[in-house]
């Protein structure tokens, strides 16, 4: 079964407010749905990452240079075509984008492993466990947002049927983000799992002090504590002063950079994301280092990919979604047949590939490209 075309769409959705975090602003669901199709007429339909500014550009890599690495193989030869498309990153002046397009490319490939094979991916690569605690990411700074009202949005997520929330902290002191924190703690009780992020929002000594004030809140990890530039080092000293454990890995783009955490002894958890590196081949070889370093793993969103990924593997953890409506239209009303959410719990879906079903009038209005 070989693979004979493809069609890259990127999708741009303006959303009604900022949903922004400590350093980064978010007006707009993006994504791109990827297409590819085999000499024996089956087609993939899978969407991935969230990149705001070169979604177009991205679809123009996956049907123009990947597509003509890969053309002519059989959907079986996915390491084959993996190390084709990484080829192509020697000499790409933009690494990262390349990376989201193979991204793309490679869960088309392993989407069609599954149709051909009848299979979900969750069962090709483990099937571990059929269904994941999943929790919402929030806590958003916005203007004139008071603890009022970040009360009432971590209960909304309880409401939803969310197990937790990963909170945005890292925007401001951190005496104020640990208030921030202790408003949300209270709101939702002890059973609610409640993570914190910073992405990348402070020096280690801000981020130190930060997790000591908060450490009666119980935590359940504290994710990209410390600024880009200098991160394994300065997250290596912020794990060994506190309790409560350090996650990363969303902003690396291959499983080498993994290495480099890890070696690092920066983190407990690793949550790399397949739309960012390499796909789920590559996510593979991240969750094998984890395994080796008895370490959990965790993905970046994305959970319509991450939770076939994380529910494949015994060291696991939560599929993370917007729960609020307005933060994602794509998870909320694109993909018409998201499995069922209660009491906390995703079920991983049980069709074929990744068994994602996408709103084609949707699609139509808010493609880009």
């Amino acid at each position: 079964m070989r693979i004979t075309a493809v069609e890259a769409i990127a999708i741009d959705i303006p959303l009604s407010k900022n949903f922004g975090g400590s350093t980064y602003s978010v007006l707009k669901r993006s994504t791109v749905i990827t297409r590819l199709r085999t000499d024996a007429g089956l087609v993939s339909e899978v969407y991935n990452g969230d990149n705001r500014a070169h979604g177009p550009q991205i679809a123009a890599m996956v049907q123009n240079e990947l597509f003509n690495a890969v053309k002519g193989l059989s959907i079986y030869e996915r390491e084959l075509a993996w190390q084709r498309m990484f080829a192509l990153t020697h000499s790409a002046a933009d690494k990262k984008l390349l990376l989201e397009a193979i991204a793309c490319m490679d869960c088309a490939i392993w989407d069609l492993t599954g149709k051909a094979l009848g299979k979900p991916v969750r069962e090709l690569l483990g099937g571990y466990t059929d269904h994941l605690p999943i929790i919402s990411i929030g806590g958003y700074y916005m203007p004139g947002k008071t603890h009022a009202d970040i009360a009432r949005e971590i209960e909304s997520y309880r409401d939803f049927g969310m197990a937790g929330c990963k909170f945005k902290v890292g925007g401001l002191s951190p005496e104020e983000d640990a208030q921030r924190v202790a408003v949300a703690r209270k709101a939702v009780g002890d059973d609610f799992i409640i993570c914190v992020d910073a992405n990348r929002g402070w020096i280690a000594e801000d981020a130190i002090r930060f997790a000591r004030l908060v450490e009666p809140y119980n935590i359940r990890w504290f994710e990209e504590p410390c600024h880009w530039y200098d991160d394994a080092a300065q997250m290596a000293r912020v794990r060994q002063a506190i309790a409560m454990p350090v996650t990363a890995g969303q902003c690396e783009i291959t499983s080498h950079a993994i290495r480099r955490l890890i070696d690092a002894r920066a983190i407990d958890l690793i949550n790399y994301d397949a739309s960012e590196g390499g796909g789920v081949t590559d996510w593979l070889r991240a969750a094998g280092m984890a395994a080796a370093a008895g370490l959990s793993m965790a993905h970046h969103e994305e959970a319509q990919i991450a939770s076939h990924l994380l529910a494949a593997v015994p060291h696991g953890t939560y599929a993370e979604c917007f729960a609020d409506p307005q933060r994602d239209p794509v998870w909320q009303q694109m993909w018409v047949n998201r499995p069922a959410i209660k009491n906390g719990v995703m079920m991983v879906a049980t069709d074929p590939g990744f068994g994602i079903e996408l709103d084609q009038e949707m699609v139509r209005r808010f493609r880009s490209n």
